[in-house]
């Protein structure tokens, strides 16, 4: 049987966790989920360490401090790894990623997709609850990074995605460096270099419906320049 992780990033995430995990058990009842807790000042790890008491498929993994979602992925994938998992599943705990798409997600990888992409941008997806500019800057960063890196991706900056563990052995996520919407476009970059096969399922994010989003000026301009580190072999 395939054993499948959902590793999901926490950082003041206290009203929406306790949701999310039931949901995710509800809609794939044989994962596990593994919570990466950056040291919540809001009690997320905590209620974190109840779930896991009180279910075996719930797992916690608490880091000191506020070091950044995507060096919280690495640190779950890598847990994951050495437990062997052999499917490794990213989502945002907000429950902007409905778990309700697991299902396929896990369909098109025994079906042969090394990479399963929540993809916003192609028929079948979108976005519920995002004003304008959200829409300019995820869709326009998306279209930047496919032009410049030459990829046949629609949703470069998605962070709900599915990968067999060969695909993660195989970036080597040791020179992995990336945060936010660049840890996204990087990890998917390094995967289709490498030659693996990405297939992209159509998913409606959904706006977090409580918390702040973690987005920021700093991350979108980190995405921007590793772009082009990316294209010029700098990264």
């Amino acid at each position: 049987m395939t054993r499948v992780l959902v590793v999901t990033p926490t950082y003041n995430e206290r009203d929406n966790l306790e949701a999310f995990v039931r949901a995710v058990l509800d809609a794939a009842p044989q994962v596990h989920v593994l919570v990466v807790d950056d040291a919540s000042p809001d009690g997320t790890g905590r209620i974190a360490d109840r779930l896991a008491g009180e279910d075996e498929r719930v797992r916690v993994l608490h880091r000191g401090g506020k070091l950044g979602i995507g060096s919280a992925y690495i640190e779950g994938f890598r847990e994951g790894l050495r437990e062997g998992y052999d499917v490794l599943v990213q989502m945002d705990t907000d429950l902007s990623h409905d778990p309700q798409y697991l299902p396929a997600f896990l369909e098109h990888i025994e079906s042969g997709a090394d990479v399963v992409l929540g993809s916003r941008n192609i028929s079948g997806g979108g976005v519920e609850g995002w004003g304008v500019g959200r829409h300019v800057l995820s869709k326009g960063g998306s279209l930047y990074s496919r032009t410049i890196l030459g990829l046949p991706v629609r949703d470069l900056t998605s962070g709900y995605k599915a990968w067999r563990a060969p695909v993660l052995t195989g970036i080597d996520l040791t020179t992995v460096r990336s945060e936010g919407y660049s840890f996204q476009i990087e990890m998917t970059w390094r995967a289709i270099q490498r030659g693996f096969r990405v297939v992209e399922h159509p998913i409606v994010f959904v706006d977090r419906r409580a918390g702040k989003s973690k987005m920021s000026r700093a991350i979108f301009l980190e995405a921007v320049a590793m772009v082009w580190k990316l294209r010029l072999g700098l990264a």
